[in-house]
């Protein structure tokens, strides 16, 4: 009977313990795997011109690459048109609560705005802010060595009231791991396994916490808008903003 007790505990705890990959894509192939991605194209009119932030690029998805276990979005220009690369998740592999992890090296240079974030998916039902917000990262090369870490919800407005500014020094310089960690009660977020900020309002509805629904998961590289700067260096073009593994658990 003792030792039934025991094989029963061991097997709880190993299963608790247990890391269950609700995705995961390492870009082994030659092409984005259309099962998982889907390419967001064009400058965002007419129904929200700039992408609602006033941004300059238009998106393509010849902007986008996959090659040697790398996904890369590159940023650059051709006569007065900038031209970048965004792919999202929607529709396609969604999640609710659940670590949500990237090993990305970015794309540098004023005017430029990568990005790892996270949307409701029922963004069509109840629009944006209401639909939730998670930016896993947001960097602006206008701002060297800043990471940003953010919340949207309805209770901001869709202001950026919710977030956290880090200083990193080597940011710029390589790959770095980029991650949030989402339960029902709070939302982690780290840079190199160091935590950065934690959202965890006391207060907890559809107003402060719309996070308890699947969200869908968003890579893009931007360039000048509101928060990407109105001062573009045309000098820096082509960038790219190199991504080693998405991985969800």
């Amino acid at each position: 009977m003792k030792l039934f007790i025991l094989l029963l505990s061991f097997v709880f705890i190993s299963c608790t313990n247990t890391t269950v990959i609700l995705f995961e894509d390492n870009f082994d192939g030659t092409t984005l795997n259309l099962d998982y991605w889907n390419y967001e194209e064009g400058d965002g009119c007419p129904e929200l011109c700039g992408w609602g932030n006033e941004e300059l690029q238009i998106y393509t998805k010849d902007a986008v690459s996959v090659k040697d276990g790398f996904l890369t979005i590159k940023a650059y220009k051709i006569g007065d048109q900038y031209f970048s690369g965004k792919i999202t998740t929607k529709g396609k592999q969604l999640v609710t609560y659940g670590t949500i992890e990237m090993r990305a090296k970015l794309a540098t240079g004023k005017g430029l705005w990568p990005a790892f974030w996270m949307l409701g998916a029922n963004i069509d039902e109840v629009k944006w802010p209401n639909c939730g917000e998670i930016d896993i990262m947001e960097y602006v090369g206008k701002e060297p060595q800043t990471l940003y870490t953010s919340i949207h919800t309805k209770a901001s407005h869709g202001e950026t009231i919710n977030t956290q500014k880090t200083i990193e020094a080597t940011l710029e310089e390589g790959f770095h791991n980029y991650k949030a960690n989402w339960s029902k009660n709070a939302i982690t977020f780290s840079v190199d396994d160091k935590e950065v900020y934690t959202y965890n309002p006391t207060i907890k509805n559809e107003e402060t916490w719309p996070f308890d629904k699947p969200f869908y998961t968003l890579l893009n590289l931007a360039i000048g808008g509101k928060f990407g700067g109105p001062e573009v260096d045309d000098s820096i073009f082509p960038k790219e903003y190199i991504i080693d593994y998405i991985k969800i658990y």
